[in-house]
C-alpha cells in the first residue's frame, strides 16, 4: 500500500515534533525549515509538501540525524514503526 501525501505530511509532522522535545521546539522547526520541498508553521505541522515525499521525508531526518545523531535515529524508527508499508 502506497503512502499518500497526508501520509507524509503527518509522519513528517510527528518527526518534527518528536525533535522538539529533544531539541527544543525553535532548533526542530529551523532544522526541518532548512528542507527544500515542506512549508513548516511555527508549530511544527507541515502545511505543504511539493516534490518527491520520500526524498524530502529522508533530507528531513539527515538534517536531525546531522545535529544529534542516534537520538534522532532511535526517535524517528519509533514514528516508522507504526507506517509498515513505508519504505526506508
Amino acid at each position: 500500500m502506497e503512502l499518500s501525501k497526508e501520509d507524509y505530511k503527518n509522519i513528517i509532522t510527528e518527526i518534527i515534533k518528536k525533535q522538539a522535545i529533544i531539541l527544543g521546539p525553535q532548533i526542530a522547526v529551523l532544522k526541518a525549515r532548512n528542507v527544500v520541498g515542506i512549508t513548516v508553521a511555527d508549530d511544527g505541522m507541515i502545511t505543504n509538501i511539493t516534490g518527491n515525499e520520500q526524498e524530502i521525508l529522508q533530507k528531513l531526518i539527515d538534517q536531525y540525524v546531522a545535529l544529534s545523531g542516534e537520538i534522532v535515529r532511535n526517535a524517528v524508527n519509533s514514528v516508522f514503526a507504526k507506517y509498515p508499508s513505508l519504505n526506508k
